[in-house]
Order: C-alpha cells, then structure tokens, then sequence
C-alpha cells in the first residue's frame, strides 16, 4: 500500500516550535509520508527553529520581504503553494494556528480540493481585531478545514457553537512536546551573556512584545512599564529578545535603550529560549505560545494584551491578563516580585495545556481518518 502522504506547512518561528515534534511523530509511522512545506514568512527566526529541531524542509518557498505587508505574505503564499501542491499533491495538508502563512496555505489546499487538517484549532477572542489578523485567519481556517486538533476541550466547545462537529479531537498542545525536547539542566546558550545572568540571586524577568495590535500607544505603555519595572527594583532584570520587526524595535530603542539591568537582544532559537524560561522568574508577554509555554514550566505569565484566546489558563490561574496601561503593568508585576503567595499561588498551578503526547494523538488521529487504524484515538482529559 502507497504511503499518505502528509504534508505540515509553516512559515513563523511559533508555528515551526509546535510544528517539529509533529513532523518528526508523523516520520516515525510506517504507513505515513512526512512532507515539509515552509513559507519563510519569517525567514531568520524560522532558519533557527528548524536547524534545533533538525528538519530539512522538501519545499521552501522563501517568500518574505523586507516591510512586508498582510496582502503581499498571503498573495506570495498562496503562489507559492501552487507550485508545491502540482508538483505531489498530498492526501492532507496540515496548517498551525493563525498566522497568514496558515490562512494561505489552508486556502490553497481548499483550491486544490486537498483535505486540511488544522493544529491548534478551536481558539477564539470573537474581536476580529483582536488579536490582527489572527483571529480573523483561525476563523478562516475553520471553514475551510476537514480534521480539527483542539488543543483543549474549551477549543471544541468554540467549534461546536459555529456549527462544526466533525472530525474534531481534543489532542493537547504540541509545544507541551517540544519542551520536553529541549529543556536541560545542562544546557548552554548561544548567547554567552545568557550564561552569566545570576538566575539564583536575580529575578530574571522574561519578556516578549510584538503583536500588532500593539503597535503605537500600547507599545509606548509597555515599553515605559517594563523601563519602570527595572529602573524600581535592583534585585530584578529584564531580558528581552526584541523581534525583528521594525516597529518593534523603534519602540525598544526609544524606550528601553541604555535603561538599567535590561538587557536587549536578538531573537532565539527555541532551545534557548525554552532553556531561559526554564531559569527565568516571571514571563511578561503579548504572545500566545508562552502562555502556553511557562506554565509547562511553573512560570507565572501576565499577558500584556486586553484579552486572550486562551481563557484555559486565566482561569487555572497559571495566566493573569494585565492589559497594556502602564500603572497596571507595573504594579502587576511588582505583586508578583513581591508577594511570595501570590507568586506561588500562580507557579503551582496545573498547567491545562497538554501532557507531552499531543503529537502521538494527532498522528493517531490522522491514521484512523484515513483507515490505517480501526479505533478513534483517545482524547486528552478523557
């Protein structure tokens, strides 16, 4: 019997994170062909993610551009999937989250009338603004799609209220598995300054800024608290890996630059960036996968956004939103530095975003939809 022939497209350095167990899971059945399609929407970021996680990539399609916009990243996606779907054409096509990569590559598979399988599925904030364009594209991404991987059961539940029920599995979240990949006591950064941080007798301050919505007087907020943050605590200090966006780091020069026990540098590869979550004290962040992330790890997170498409974690209490008002920000953060209950009451709460196995159950799952397997798979929580 010919092989399935399953192939993950991805183009961010998020996406890549949660896709490469899976790639490697779906390589280690029989009866499966693991194909690997990138965009490169961001090309430097994602080079990191797939040298760590050792995946050469059947297709690149190289696509990014310096100040690209929304349109130019979807319009070159979807050219681009063209060429790779005509050359082998899969049985399936799995896409990540809700990056522009992933509308466009759900998009043209539906094109080319191949089925789509979406990880990550089932996340909601019903503010199409909000996260931009993300919600707008897991949306998209919906309709389109023929296998649905919620990583929790509050995932499906959204799904269910749109009126999709079928072929939906509640799995766990794949980067729950790429942590246990790549988290070591013994582990040594690329960035030797990493290595000389006082993670015992310092507050190591983890932090992460980059969304768009962001963008403007919400950066400014963020910037001045975190500035704030540093310049009012001695015992305490900041490390910011600043995206690539330019944006961004007009922000960051303007506001953090030159403040005290902050230390600005350029993005990591995942394994360095799980490692120092691992050593760090408190994740401060706009990002969705951290929030995921440092709870695996005993993180307390506080999400610099209005809200998030990750409720799950809020109320485990593993996640705070703290909303992108200065005063707020900083006198978040400072309870948490602080107050030591506090600190713990979020660090020891269970973490509701998988066990390690999300891959097994989403290769399981693909098997059963095809007919290699005869039972439906077990859900994770079940």
């Amino acid at each position: 019997m010919e092989k399935l022939r399953i192939r993950s497209v991805f183009g961010t350095r998020p996406e890549a994170i949660k896709m490469a167990p899976l790639v490697k899971e779906l390589s280690s059945r029989a009866g499966i062909q693991s194909l690997c399609c990138v965009t490169a929407q961001h090309r430097q970021m994602l080079d990191s993610v797939l040298e760590v996680f050792h995946i050469q990539p059947d297709r690149d399609l190289d696509i990014m551009t310096p100040r690209q916009t929304l349109s130019s990243i979807t319009s070159r996606c979807l050219l681009g999937m063209d060429a790779a779907i005509e050359a082998l054409k899969p049985d399936m096509i799995l896409v990540h989250g809700d990056t522009s990569t992933t509308f466009a590559g759900a998009l043209s598979a539906f094109y080319h009338q191949v089925p789509v399988g979406h990880v990550e599925a089932g996340l909601r904030t019903y503010d199409k603004y909000s996260p931009f364009p993300e919600e707008m594209n897991r949306k998209l991404v919906s309709a389109i799609a023929d296998l649905y991987f919620c990583p929790t059961a509050n995932n499906r539940e959204n799904l269910l209220r749109e009126g999709i029920s079928q072929g939906i599995f509640v799995t766990g979240n794949t980067v729950i598995d790429a942590l246990h990949t790549t988290v070591r006591e013994d582990h040594r950064f690329s960035n030797e300054k990493l290595d000389r941080l006082l993670y015992g007798e310092k507050k190591i301050l983890l932090v992460t800024c980059h969304r768009r919505e962001n963008y403007g007087e919400p950066m400014r907020n963020i910037m001045l608290a975190l500035r704030q943050i540093a310049e009012e605590d001695p015992d305490v200090e900041l490390v910011y890996p600043v995206h690539l966006s330019p944006v961004v780091r007009e922000a960051v020069d303007k506001y953090l630059r030159g403040a005290p026990r902050v230390h600005l540098i350029d993005p990591l590869p995942a394994d360095d960036m799980h490692n120092l979550m691992a050593r760090s004290y408190l994740v401060l962040t706009d990002s969705g996968g951290l929030q995921e992330e440092a709870p695996a790890l005993g993180k307390p997170v506080l999400v610099m956004r209005r809200e998030t498409e990750r409720p799950e974690a809020v109320a485990a209490g593993t996640v705070k939103l703290c909303g992108v008002v200065q005063d707020d920000i900083v006198t978040m953060a400072q309870r948490l530095i602080h107050d030591r209950q506090a600190y713990e009451e979020m660090a020891h709460a269970v973490n509701p975003y998988g066990d390690g196995r999300a891959c097994v159950r989403i290769a399981d799952a693909i098997e059963w939809h095809f007919g290699l397997r005869t039972e439906r798979p077990e859900e994770f929580g079940a």
